[in-house]
């Protein structure tokens, strides 16, 4: 279905591929309502939208707090009467070696990649309508490949992609969900959570030869929302061409 008019709700909005989905979609007509962490950060997003002709609200928002999602959904609800999407985009990634021991850094992931997404959709279903909706998760690649120092993030990607599945499962032919797997995608992501210079230096250099920019899993996301409504793309996996 057409992408205008449709309410979607946006997490981790303030920036990378959140920031990107929110503006690719404003383009093509949605009606946007951000949630993010930095009040100064989502102003910024929402005001290139408005610039542009573009809906747009925003409410701060940290999707550990059950209570922020509820409020973030009710914000659509009051701005614009109705909610179409959620894309649950927010998460971290300071990975580390095991070893290292950075438990509260594994406590934060779990707490933002996946418990954050699940707050997401217990605020999103009832707020829809009735035989309608869509859930866009973004998990990553990290989850289909495991590699050294991405342990705990790609459980938390893989957890939320196991949920994805079971929701698409559970849902009546009303209720569409979708996981998008982004690849390296060229933004500070990853480097600014990293406290060890050499992994941080690593996770640089990969990024530099094969980064991709975050419009890209932008376009993914509208490409799922605008099916029609008896189609529903479940996986979608987006990965710079040289990437393993």
């Amino acid at each position: 279905m057409p992408i205008e008019n449709k309410t979607i709700v946006i997490t981790g909005a303030g920036r990378g591929i959140g920031r990107a989905t929110a503006i690719h979609l404003a383009a093509r007509g949605a009606r946007l309502v951000l949630g993010a962490r930095s009040e100064a950060e989502l102003a910024a997003v929402a005001a290139e939208i408005t610039s542009a002709g573009g809906k747009v609200a925003f409410r701060v928002t940290d999707v550990t707090c059950r209570q922020d999602l509820k409020r973030l959904i009710e914000l659509a609800q009051e701005r614009f009467g109705r909610l179409d999407v959620l894309v649950n985009n927010a998460g971290i990634g300071p990975i580390s070696r095991f070893d290292a021991l950075r438990v509260e850094d594994w406590d934060a992931m779990i707490d933002v990649n996946l418990r954050g997404a699940l707050y997401g959709i217990a605020a999103a279903l009832p707020a829809f309508g009735a035989g309608t909706g869509h859930i866009v998760n973004v998990v990553s690649t990290a989850g289909l490949k495991i590699v050294p120092t991405m342990g705990v993030y790609a459980a938390t990607k893989n957890a939320l992609r196991t949920a994805t599945e079971a929701l698409r499962q559970e849902s009546g032919a009303g209720l569409r969900v979708t996981e998008v797997s982004p690849g390296f995608i060229d933004t500070s992501f990853a480097e600014s959570a990293i406290s060890d210079p050499d992994i941080r230096a690593a996770i640089a250099k990969r990024k530099s030869e094969l980064a991709i920019p975050p419009d890209a899993i932008a376009r993914a996301i509208a490409f799922a929302i605008e099916q029609p409504d008896d189609v529903e793309i479940g996986s979608i996996v987006v990965r710079p061409t040289a990437q393993d």
